[in-house]
């Protein structure tokens, strides 16, 4: 193993050789072969000589250390063909979305300039992006989202020697705000005005049956919108009660046999067609929302925006005041947490991490009546305020 010293012929020829760049080459411990120019004149070569000694000794001695320089978009490219494959299309997305962020703020020219001076650079400038809502701006879960994902691919390109250190990420705190969730009563409403849904149409029942059956399988199992109106009819046994989400359509990235309670597989029943999927909604996944809000206007669902007083939130909108479909995943942990292991619990939500059930059981003990078992001094019990 060494590392040697040449002008390339072909620039000699087109340039001179007082003009033609010096080179240091040399041949890493796995066969890959390297080469850096220098500059041109006596000075290049002195530069080519003194690379090539320390690189001659490091190879030596075994200290020597990849030089890979990779230009960001060479980066991105080679990151995206091998590694997006293995991932999801929604994850897919969102890293994209992370990586064109990073572009626009940071515009990295190479991988391994990428330094902690840049990720607060990112952090500074993406505070200061308009959110969803108008007069808003970007939340703290937000960029934090957007700092998991670069920080995910960044890790990779230390593992390709493309990036000398994993630069330091410091994340922005986030407000932690008690989490939305149906209420019963409000549930009971909804579930009543269904019949002001139009959508679905031209099936075997009425779309009040199918968003009946939908909202009552959200709120019975937990699953997420994306794996109910996946679930196939090849995966539902109603006699056993079960039904299998499928690793291509959950987040956990794996399949599950669920038991399915009998109102659910009552409700099931009910929605049984032809279809190849249980519930099958053939227009977009806004419409669906559309279809969502109508019924909780006709129910008269009117809840106190989560986000008002925050100084970001901007202008609210009609959705602030009503539920969204995670909230019915979030009714399920919350209305449960109290009757269940945490064990039970994580694995019917299918979290990855324990930390993320904590937060729904946390949550439920603040709603338990324990407070009236409190000790009352005997002077306050007899006391008269004021």
């Amino acid at each position: 193993m060494s590392a040697w010293v040449k002008q390339l012929k072909s620039q000699i020829e087109k340039r001179g050789a007082a003009k033609a760049s010096w080179y240091c080459e040399w041949d890493e411990p796995d066969g890959t072969r390297r080469t850096k120019s220098c500059g041109p004149g006596p000075k290049g070569k002195r530069n080519a000589e003194r690379l090539a000694e320390k690189t001659k000794a490091e190879l030596l001695t075994g200290t020597y250390q990849c030089r890979e320089q990779r230009s960001w978009s060479t980066f991105r490219k080679a990151y995206e063909d091998r590694r997006f494959p293995q991932l999801g299309t929604g994850t897919r997305a969102a890293i994209a979305w992370s990586l064109n962020h990073l572009e626009r703020i940071v515009n990295p020219k190479n991988v391994s300039c990428i330094t902690t001076r840049h990720i607060e650079d990112f952090v500074a400038k993406r505070r200061k992006d308009r959110g969803v809502k108008p007069g808003s701006k970007v939340s703290p879960a937000t960029i934090n989202k957007d700092l998991r994902h670069i920080r995910a691919v960044l890790n990779v390109a230390h593992e390709w020697d493309c990036l000398p250190k994993v630069p330091r990420f410091q994340f922005v705190k986030e407000p932690q705000k008690l989490p939305t969730y149906v209420a019963p009563e409000h549930f009971a409403a909804i579930y009543e005005a269904c019949d002001a849904a139009t959508s679905p149409a031209d099936l075997q029942f009425t779309a009040a049956t199918w968003w009946r059956g939908l909202l009552t399988m959200a709120l019975m199992t937990g699953w997420r919108l994306g794996e109910i109106l996946a679930l196939k009819w090849n995966d539902v046994d109603l006699e056993a009660a079960t039904a299998v989400t499928q690793h291509a359509d959950n987040k956990g990235s794996r399949d599950e046999k669920v038991a399915l309670h009998s109102v659910v597989v009552e409700h099931l029943q009910a929605v049984r067609s032809f279809d190849e999927f249980v519930f099958p909604w053939e227009h977009s996944r806004r419409k669906l929302y559309i279809e969502f809000a109508r019924t909780q206007d006709a129910a008269g669902i009117d809840i106190p925006c989560p986000d008002a007083s925050d100084s970001n939130h901007g202008c609210c909108t009609d959705a602030c005041h009503q539920y969204g479909f995670h909230d019915e995943r979030r009714a399920f942990a919350t209305l449960n947490a109290e009757h269940m292991s945490r064990e039970a619990l994580q694995a019917l939500m299918r979290h990855k991490s324990a930390s993320t059930t904590d937060r729904y059981i946390n949550h439920a003990r603040q709603l338990s009546p324990a407070v009236a078992n409190l000790h009352v001094p005997d002077v306050l019990k007899t006391a008269t305020v004021g």
